[in-house]
């Protein structure tokens, strides 16, 4: 057999490969087949530079065509960083083709026509007969109204759909129907992220005999501080386990209360409530629902609610119906808050629901329950609060 001919490289040939592997974004793999060499080849040449920096290989090789070579390689880099500065500049915003045809057009003068056509996937031709004629009044409509869209969406954290977005744009004198906002939230691949609700289980103390359920799964009421209910959940850190324990009003499903610990226990539940009653100066008899978990159950916890005249109400064991606008409001805080974002400490993970909660859901997520308002500014426009909205 005739032995393989053994490419040889300049030291040039080198430096550009390896800069062109750690900068274009690449796969090692994928460029090593375009540069028609080994992918333990360009690993090998990677790992030397790594080590030695400029001062890596230094045998000069004799290579053929190596000026032809290094040309080329110039020209891919150049190209490639083409391509990223027009998907970074285009990002999302230009889903709609009409969309794409006027970043183009915008940017002509900064790179080439056929790299943008390419990058943005629409055709040269396309865009040549864009440009013969002028977008209709509805497609520059669309242009601005996708915009909006994507500016709200992104304010608001990127948790709004298509219906909280609509009510937004209503909100701030934008005429259009909510079926436009859910195409054009569609076509540019705006998505509120899934809710992951995780149901937890109920441990009832020994001993103990639960309250009825007065609450009757009616989750509505006709006035603030007539009925509130109560729930913990857990949300995982690299330090253990972080507690929440929350107080919602259902009257406007403002969150009165809430409270955050090592330890799912009568303490924690018991800072919620005293929270709650700062916020809140609410009358006798008001009903208070929870679980027959322990920390709700115990003694300490129910002497408080005594001593306000609080009527208790829990729910049957397991049956997370029984209290499912709390579960509806945990769902909430994962989908939209606690599910993005991996904590290190508890430290952080408190900071951050503490901001979900007081800046943000309580004051300006729009909630489907309110008419598309907010707890606060529900309150305001249905009753006088002062302190509904801030602690006294």
């Amino acid at each position: 057999m005739m032995p393989k001919d053994q490419r040889v490289f300049t030291k040039e040939f080198k430096l550009e490969a390896v800069q062109l592997a750690q900068k274009s974004g690449k796969p090692q793999a994928q460029i090593a087949r375009d540069l028609g060499i080994a992918d333990s080849t360009l690993h090998h040449w990677c790992k030397e530079f790594s080590k030695a920096g400029e001062r890596a290989f230094p045998g000069s090789g004799n290579p053929p065509a190596s000026e032809e070579e290094m040309r080329r390689l110039r020209r891919e880099n150049e190209l490639l960083r083409q391509e990223r500065d027009v998907l970074k500049k285009a990002s999302h915003l230009l889903a709609q083709p009409a969309l794409r045809y006027q970043f183009i057009a915008e940017h002509a003068s900064q790179y080439p026509v056929s790299t943008m056509c390419r990058v943005l996937e629409v055709s040269v031709s396309g865009y040549y007969s864009w440009r013969g004629r002028e977008p209709s009044a509805h497609e520059q409509e669309d242009g601005e109204l996708a915009r909006e869209i994507s500016r709200l969406f992104h304010a608001f954290r990127g948790v709004y759909g298509s219906p909280r977005i609509h009510a937004e744009l209503r909100s701030r004198g934008i005429r259009c129907s909510r079926e436009r906002t859910a195409r054009l939230m569609r076509e540019m691949e705006l998505c509120a992220k899934a809710k992951r609700n995780k149901p937890v289980g109920t441990r009832r103390r020994v001993g103990v005999t639960p309250a009825p359920n007065l609450l009757g799964r009616s989750f509505t009421a006709q006035a603030p501080n007539t009925k509130w209910v109560s729930d913990t959940t857990f949300v995982w850190t690299n330090e253990g386990w972080l507690y929440v324990a929350v107080i919602l009003d259902l009257f406007s499903r403002l969150v009165v209360g809430w409270a955050m610990g090592e330890h799912n226990d009568e303490q924690l539940v018991s800072l919620a409530l005293e929270m709650a009653l700062l916020h809140r100066d609410p009358p006798t008899e008001m009903l208070l629902h929870s679980d027959q978990g322990s920390p709700y159950t115990s003694q300490g916890y129910q002497s408080k609610l005594a001593e306000r005249g609080i009527v208790v109400s829990m729910s049957r064991v397991g049956d997370c119906y029984d209290n499912a606008a709390m579960e509806s409001f945990f769902s909430t805080l994962k989908g939209e808050c606690v599910d993005r974002t991996r904590f290190s400490t508890r430290l952080e993970a408190r900071q951050t629901i503490f901001e979900y909660l007081e800046c943000f859901y309580n004051r300006v997520r729009r909630h489907s329950t309110l008419a598309y308002i907010s707890p606060v500014e529900f309150e305001q426009q249905n009753c006088s609060l002062p302190s509904s909205s801030s602690p006294k």
